[in-house]
């Protein structure tokens, strides 16, 4: 008999181990392109004649080219064009219905698996203990037939499995038994929910949902969790105005003017398009971070942004490898900061949507950076946040700053930033403090980390100093800062390695809500000095 409340644990039909299909508007909503372009092409071969069917009173005024439906008209082909348009219509209608049919998911206690493909077959495996996070995107068509689709994040490249699409409803619930399978606390009972409900009823179901998805229209409202942090719309704006890319704008218009009065007037007309280029950059990364919202959840962070596109990324405990709080020059006198951080996301760090995944903060306040770190710190304690602020983005004060710092021989390397310019490490983390004009402090949690190197160039061996660099994930965050002191730079490089072996022999975030171990092993760690004595 099953256990009641072990069914319980798995809230979505979909989640019980068995194949399911998606929405059946699915291979629409995946083609759409393929539509536009299809209804393009007929639109150009056909303009003439709708020109004419719009505006009759100037259908005798020109000479329109002849089309098809001309052709078609004056060779009695109509029967034949009707028949051929009927024939086409069924094929893509068949493609799209196999489509469907090939392409089914399930959801396992260890994987999440896709099929998809007609002639050539394709099977993606996610296991669940590799998961980084799962996505939910509602563009604005599927939002408006009330369905949205699923990414499960993998740890490697190009590593993803897609649910494309769900009805919102299911997505939802299908999020929730992914991170709640990949915790590690229902893997053993996940198995008995399989036999809950019959396959017959689960397909049902699932088409079920989705016909009452696109007949009831727009998606049902989502229950969002309170966000810890709201960012007023004039502040993004003005925030994405008091960029570096306005200042490039300036130069080149600047540019542009000066060459105008110099004798080439001709310039002027380049800097419209100029204009109109930032402009499109600036409106897209507004409505970007638009509706952004971030909130604690019982299977990790959940952030939430996006105006036409609405996407919701859901970061379990321990996938963020890094963290970087930063403060460009024109923000200073607002007081904003923003919040990037390294996360394996299954894409190149160059990849245009990797970058947008990287900013868990767009822009905010002080209070607002405190507020989003506790969510993914939530160990740290209020003095020694006090002392990330005094020391870590505004420092150094005074004598008692504990980072180590730029020597005063090698100012040079480091000419506007060198008192600020450090590393310390602590219990948990390596901090790394850059910048004057554009100040900025990353933050290395110490499990995250794969490895910690010291380097020195030519420039730095005149000098006595070195490189320091911890080793995470591709991304955004840089993990090195140079011209340090040589024997400061060997002592902390020394400390961190053996912190690092220490806390990814204690981490178990990849399970973070499994049962612990009924007799843990003890793991030795040797430190150098134990090393040289056995020597």
């Amino acid at each position: 008999m099953t256990d009641p409340a072990a069914v319980a644990d798995v809230r979505s039909p979909l989640s019980d181990g068995e194949w399911h299909r998606l929405h059946p508007l699915t291979p629409v909503l995946r083609g759409g392109l393929f539509l536009v372009v299809v209804l393009g092409i007929v639109i150009t071969n056909l303009r003439d004649r709708i020109i004419g069917w719009l505006f009759p009173a100037v259908a005798d005024l020109e000479r329109y080219e002849a089309d098809p439906v001309d052709y078609v008209v004056s060779n009695n082909l109509i029967l034949l064009a009707l028949l051929a348009v009927l024939a086409v219509l069924l094929l893509l209608l068949g493609g799209f219905w196999l489509s469907w049919r090939f392409h089914t998911f399930r959801i396992t206690g260890d994987d999440v698996e896709v099929r998809s493909g007609i002639f050539f077959r394709t099977h993606r495996r996610a296991p669940l203990d590799r998961v980084q996070g799962v996505n939910l995107t509602r563009p604005m068509v599927a939002r408006l037939l009330g369905a949205a689709k699923l990414e499960v994040v993998g740890a490697g490249l190009d590593s993803n499995v897609k649910l494309e699409y769900l009805s919102t409803t299911n997505a939802e619930a299908v999020r929730a038994d992914i991170l709640r399978l990949a915790s590690g606390r229902q893997l053993a009972r996940a198995s008995d929910a399989a036999g809950s409900m019959p396959r017959g009823r689960a397909a049902v179901a699932t088409v079920s949902a989705a016909l009452t998805g696109l007949i009831d229209g727009a998606e049902q409202p989502v229950a969002e969790p309170a966000s810890v942090v709201h960012i007023p719309p004039g502040r993004l704006i003005g925030s994405r105005l008091l960029s570096g890319s306005t200042l490039w704008l300036l130069v080149l218009a600047a540019a542009i003017i000066v060459g105008a009065v110099v004798g080439t007037p001709w310039v002027l007309f380049t800097l419209v398009p100029a204009v109109l280029g930032f402009a499109a950059y600036w409106f897209r990364t507004i409505t970007r971070a638009l509706r952004y919202s971030i909130a604690p959840t019982p299977s990790g962070v959940r952030i939430t942004f996006g105006l036409f596109t609405t996407i919701t990324e859901t970061l379990p405990p321990g996938r963020v490898h890094a963290f970087e709080i930063r403060q460009p020059l024109l923000w200073r006198g607002c007081g904003w900061w923003s919040i990037r951080v390294n996360r394996l996301s299954g894409r190149s760090a160059s990849d245009a949507q990797s970058q947008q995944f990287a900013d868990v903060l767009p822009v905010g306040t002080r209070d607002d950076v405190e507020r989003v770190m506790r969510l993914f710190l939530p160990g740290i304690s209020a003095a020694q946040w006090q002392e990330l602020v005094v020391h870590g983005l505004l420092g150094p004060h005074d004598a008692s700053d504990p980072y180590v710092t730029t020597p005063r021989r090698a100012w040079w390397l480091r000419p506007l930033s060198w008192r600020r310019n450090g590393v310390l490490l602590t219990e948990d983390a390596i901090l790394l403090r850059h910048g004057l004009i554009w100040r900025s402090l990353v933050i290395l949690p110490l499990a995250r980390l794969q490895s910690v190197a010291l380097s020195q160039g030519p420039l730095g061996r005149s000098q006595k100093a070195a490189t320091l660099t911890g080793h995470t994930v591709a991304g955004q965050v840089p993990g090195a800062v140079g011209a340090l002191d040589r024997d400061d730079a060997v002592a902390v490089w020394q400390r961190a390695a053996r912190a690092v072996i220490t806390a990814a022999a204690s981490d178990r975030s990849h399970r973070w809500d499994a049962a612990p171990p009924a007799s843990p092993v003890p793991i030795a760690i040797a430190t150098t000095d134990q090393e040289e004595g056995r020597a």
